[in-house]
């Protein structure tokens, strides 16, 4: 099986791990210090990339002593799928993907576009079924337990 050389940004990476965090731990409310801790990552990226989560309604964002995050909705209506487009910017695959900062001279007559754009879709038609609940349902236990319980 070939695989697309496709990478993902650590915003969207970050974002991912952080909702497996939270999906292994059902109603309980994390602080993203605790969450960054247990992947040991950068407490300060991890703000930026729970502020993107909550924008999306992936999350709730509560304030104060009894803060923290949760999951905004149950495991099994978030899509692997759906968070990669909504974090990730793989518009900018190739640089004719942005017509506006577009200036390949080739445009007009190449089909690279059209075969990575392709690729870019079934990649993600391969993601978007995938949902936290499936990834996390055989190794909730071992999860929770190697990010701290």
């Amino acid at each position: 099986m070939a695989f697309l050389p496709v990478r993902i940004t650590k915003h969207t990476d970050y974002a991912l791990r952080t909702l497996l965090y939270l999906a292994v731990r059902p109603g309980q409310r994390c602080s993203t210090q605790v969450i960054a801790e247990a992947y040991g990552i950068s407490s300060h990226h991890l703000q930026k990339v729970v502020r993107a989560l909550g924008q999306h309604g992936l999350i709730h964002l509560h304030r104060g002593s009894q803060g923290g995050v949760e999951l905004a909705m149950d495991p099994a209506e978030i899509s692997v799928g759906k968070v990669m487009r909504a974090l990730d910017d793989q518009e900018g695959l190739v640089e004719c993907f942005k017509p506006e900062s577009n200036l390949c001279v080739i445009t007009p007559s190449c089909g690279l576009k059209e075969a990575l754009g392709g690729a870019q879709e079934a990649f993600y038609a391969h993601l978007d079924p995938i949902t936290l609940s499936e990834l996390v349902k055989r190794s909730r236990k071992q999860l929770r337990k190697l990010t701290g319980n």
